[in-house]
């Protein structure tokens, strides 16, 4: 397998090139640090974007939502989707608000989506997706009922191509600039899952076990 995806004209950065990444490792590692991605396709002609939970596995991302949605309706009737995940990592504060900007990961997927019929593989699917929201979880958890994976759509969008932006740093003013008396630098933002509180109809001595336990104070 390559490492690095082809670029084209679907995925080529045109503005700041150099922020541009096109290596899976990169691309694979903010899709795994995100918890939300914004999927886009076409609907009657017009532009849709929709946030949906979502999972990874190779060079597949499965997106889960209702059987009946109207996203799920729409995704299966497309045969191109891209999907976007973004997480900031900070404000830059530059001497001048136009070179003021964010530090932050982002990754833009191009694909073929396909709803996913067969049970076996519904269910390979969303345990993908439970392992990526809540690692360690699904093993702990009763089986799902047949009638909860009837209810559940999920669509299996194959990586045609990806590229990753990465910005880091802090800001880039213009020479003069830097003689200006205001004070710039960045300021750090840190998405970060809190602790645990315990649902008011727990069973008696009933505690979080290591794997939920270990999604505590967790940095995406």
């Amino acid at each position: 397998m390559k490492d690095k995806y082809s670029v084209s004209n679907l995925n080529k950065f045109r503005q700041l090139r150099e922020k541009g990444v096109y290596d899976k490792e990169t691309v694979h590692k903010v899709l795994d640090a995100g918890l939300v991605a914004h999927v886009a396709f076409v609907e009657d002609g017009r532009a849709v974007v929709v946030p949906m939970i979502y999972g990874r596995h190779d060079e597949t991302v499965y997106l889960h939502g209702a059987r009946k949605a109207r996203v799920i309706r729409m995704l299966e009737s497309n045969d191109r989707i891209c999907i976007n995940v973004t997480l900031v990592d900070g404000i830059v504060l530059a001497r001048s608000a136009f070179n003021s900007s964010m530090n932050y990961r982002s990754v833009t997927v191009f694909g073929t989506p396909q709803l996913i019929e067969a049970e076996a593989d519904k269910l390979y699917a969303m345990k993908v997706i439970s392992e990526h929201l809540m690692p360690g979880r699904w093993d702990e958890l009763r089986d799902p009922l047949d009638k909860e994976v009837k209810m559940t759509g999920v669509i299996e969008v194959s990586i045609d191509t990806a590229s990753a932006k990465i910005a880091t740093g802090m800001p880039t003013d213009e020479p003069e600039d830097y003689e200006i008396p205001v004070w710039a630098g960045v300021l750090p933002l840190v998405s970060r899952l809190e602790s645990l509180q315990d649902d008011d109809r727990l069973l008696p001595d009933v505690k979080a076990s290591a794997a939920v336990r270990a999604l505590q104070n967790r940095t995406l």
